[in-house]
């Protein structure tokens, strides 16, 4: 996921957030499939990862992203 500025005084808040409501998203939208095949009461990991780009503009970091799915030759 790519969030262009975050304004949150604590990154570990914001993640924790984002997880749940999405958590609680994805099983109300999909609870028939869900159930068939995952039964644990959480639905992501505690950990996540956030990398900073120091401020390069968006277009170079999607070249850089895209360029990450071309094989080296």
């Amino acid at each position: 996921m790519f969030l262009p500025k975050v304004d949150a005084p604590n990154i570990s808040d914001f993640t924790s957030s984002l997880k749940s409501a999405s958590s609680r998203v994805i099983r109300k939208e999909f609870k028939e499939h869900i159930e068939n095949f995952y039964s644990k009461p959480l639905f992501w990991s505690s950990s996540y990862y956030v990398a900073s780009s120091g401020g390069a503009p968006i277009d170079k970091l999607k070249q850089y992203i895209k360029e990450q799915d071309a094989p080296i030759e």
